[in-house]
């Protein structure tokens, strides 16, 4: 453990337990946590908007040019295709069961990164000094007083194909997929509660992109923290990192599978966001992600991969993910 990331937990634990509002930034590897007062937060540097708590001060859309353009240039297939092996040929050697490989694509188009902050439609959004934007659809964990709960995204399917919602649940990779992503957040919960339970399994969520309809398959993990819990999020954090949903099962064997196929620096992409009111504290993981890498525009993407997965549905869909959240943006040029 880091010196950064001890002195993070022990702000989040202070701050928590005297009811001190909050918002933080915990990267991958949590090797570069960054935490704020709210107070403290300056708006030309730092915007957010979890789920209505915001610092906007003008939270209406920008407007945007009328030649809008969005381009993406995702690796080739065979470059995909030699990570995806090396994955496959771990998880049928038995050191993981499922393994969330990602990729980073370059893409193209005339809105600065402050614009896409500005009209996504996300629940979970951050800008942070034009070097990235996050527009996550996905919960890391909520706590509300005692009670702690989780809601892992597993599964994905365009909405435009014909009776997407029962062919998504019923397709038996994704299942198997979802059970073990469940069973994950199940037992990391065990880490920090004194009872879990799963409240609601594989529910749908739709998400609006500015090309098509996509259908995310979720649930929701529960349990109660112990009665002296007392504003511990830090603690809680590092227990818990990095999310399940974006690392897989089991962490360990499962983070080294990722770190030899992927071959690149995730950074902030699949950590975490979220923030402290003084009461709620509420989280999401930093999926959907646009990074400034020297004047280029980078979206990371991925998805679960499990011993069933097809190396092609897997490449369609990582490249499906890379989108901009507008839902009403006509005339964009592909």
């Amino acid at each position: 453990m880091t010196d950064d990331i001890r002195t993070f937990a022990e702000n989040l634990n202070a701050w928590g337990k005297s009811k001190t509002p909050f918002v933080f930034l915990v990267d991958y590897q949590a090797q570069k946590p960054k935490a704020w007062k709210l107070a403290d937060v300056d708006p030309t540097e730092i915007l957010f908007d979890f789920n209505g708590f915001s610092n906007q001060l003008s939270p209406e859309k920008v407007e945007l040019p009328a030649d809008l353009y969005f381009h993406k240039f995702p690796i080739p297939f065979t470059h995909y295709q030699a990570r995806f092996d090396h994955v496959v040929h771990n998880l049928k050697a038995g050191n993981s069961f499922l393994v969330n490989l990602s990729v980073p694509t370059r893409i193209e188009t005339n809105l600065s990164l402050f614009e896409i902050f500005r009209n996504s439609e996300a629940p979970y959004r951050f800008w942070y000094k034009n070097e990235f934007v996050c527009f996550s659809p996905e919960i890391f964990v909520r706590i509300n007083g005692n009670r702690i709960s989780s809601f892992p995204m597993k599964g994905t399917i365009d909405a435009s194909i014909p009776d997407a919602e029962n062919v998504i649940l019923a397709d038996h990779k994704e299942a198997a997929e979802h059970a073990t992503i469940v069973d994950l957040i199940r037992n990391d919960l065990s880490m920090v509660a004194k009872k879990v339970w799963v409240e609601r399994y594989r529910y749908i969520d739709r998400l609006q992109t500015n090309d098509k309809t996509l259908l995310q398959v979720s649930s929701e993990i529960a349990g109660l923290l112990p009665d002296d819990f007392d504003g511990r999020y830090g603690d809680i954090l590092l227990k818990l990192l990095p999310a399940g949903s974006i690392t897989g099962a089991p962490k360990p064997s499962t983070l080294q599978i990722i770190k030899d196929a992927e071959g690149y620096d995730r950074g902030y992409y699949t950590g975490v966001m979220g923030y402290f009111d003084g009461q709620n504290f509420e989280s999401a993981v930093m999926i959907r992600f646009i990074e400034n890498q020297n004047g280029y525009y980078i979206f990371k993407s991925g998805g679960g991969i499990t011993a069933l997965s097809n190396a092609q549905n897997e490449y369609q869909e990582l490249i499906d993910k890379v989108y901009l959240p507008f839902s009403h943006v006509p005339h964009i040029m592909f």
